[in-house]
């Protein structure tokens, strides 16, 4: 299933797509929560109610007549790896041979205020101008989970989606954390949907590719991990409890602005688009930052 938070004649809603259409969860199983975050919780049952369901479902929405939203509009955490693709650990080696390699997963937050959706305007800030994108898969947790063993990662994941994990390159640079760098408002776009985990047979072998303005940026292949999916979330559940809806960005090929010669960094009036094999496409433009409201 490819699970999504949509608006559609003002509200704000679940559902399933499928065909060009969408399906309201709240109308195929009323009782279903309706944010993704709780049907999350719901687990396997949930996910079994909502396919039979589908089974029955005879009125959609185009999809072309809905705004699509973030499918996890507000999880509990939202973590990124960093230098987890092979080929983006040589182009930074490359261009600074004097950085060290982390030994170790390397992991940031990314806070949850920065997510919005698959279509949503990236805002370059007021205070920098190295704004930069990267192409990530995003892993949607399913389960309540805690010491998993790498073996078993795959029993606590609901699904797939795409991350733009974008970066204020000065600020990430700040603090060993990256915190910052990653956590301005609006940057975090993500979508376009969930698309469950049985629909997704090898979540290590799918192109990721995107581009800016029609200029092909990075090319390359979640077969790049340098850590695996097993171990990512082994290494995170031996510290803390995952929860449903959490969201593990895993990484990004060559290919950012940052390291071009010279640097690309996003303008305003440019557009950012992201595809990963069997999870969709997400384009987002990029504006200037809105002026601050007033207190």
């Amino acid at each position: 299933m490819k699970l999504t938070t949509f608006e559609h004649s003002g509200k704000r809603r679940i559902g399933i797509v499928e065909d060009e259409l969408v399906f309201d969860l709240a109308l195929l199983a009323p009782s279903l929560p309706h944010t993704m975050e709780e049907f999350l919780t719901c687990g396997a049952d949930g996910m079994a109610l909502a396919s039979d369901a589908l089974k029955r479902a005879q009125d959609g929405i185009a999809l072309a007549d809905v705004r699509l939203c973030a499918p996890v509009p507000n999880p509990r955490k939202f973590l990124g790896i960093g230098g987890n693709f092979r080929s983006h650990v040589e182009e930074v080696k490359a261009l600074r041979p004097d950085l060290p390699i982390p030994q170790h997963q390397t992991w940031f937050n990314k806070q949850v205020t920065c997510i919005v959706g698959p279509h949503d305007p990236i805002h370059l800030p007021r205070v920098s101008s190295q704004l930069d994108y990267e192409a990530e898969m995003g892993i949607v947790i399913g389960r309540r989970c805690r010491h998993v063993a790498r073996g078993d990662a795959h029993k606590v994941i609901a699904g797939y989606l795409i991350c733009n994990d974008v970066s204020i390159r000065d600020w990430q640079l700040r603090a060993p954390t990256h915190m910052l760098g990653k956590s301005f408002d609006t940057h975090g776009p993500t979508g376009p949907w969930i698309t469950t985990a049985d629909e997704v047979p090898d979540p290590e072998a799918l192109g990721i590719r995107t581009w800016v303005d029609g200029d092909l940026r990075q090319n390359g292949t979640t077969e790049e991990f340098v850590y695996s999916i097993g171990e990512m979330i082994e290494e995170l559940t031996t510290v803390f409890t995952l929860e449903p809806g959490d969201i593990l960005s895993t990484g990004s090929p060559a290919g950012v602005g940052g390291l071009m010669t010279p640097p690309s960094y996003l303008k305003p009036g440019q557009k950012v688009r992201i595809e990963i094999d069997m999870l969709g496409r997400i384009e987002n433009p990029v504006i200037d930052e809105p002026p601050a409201q007033p207190i």
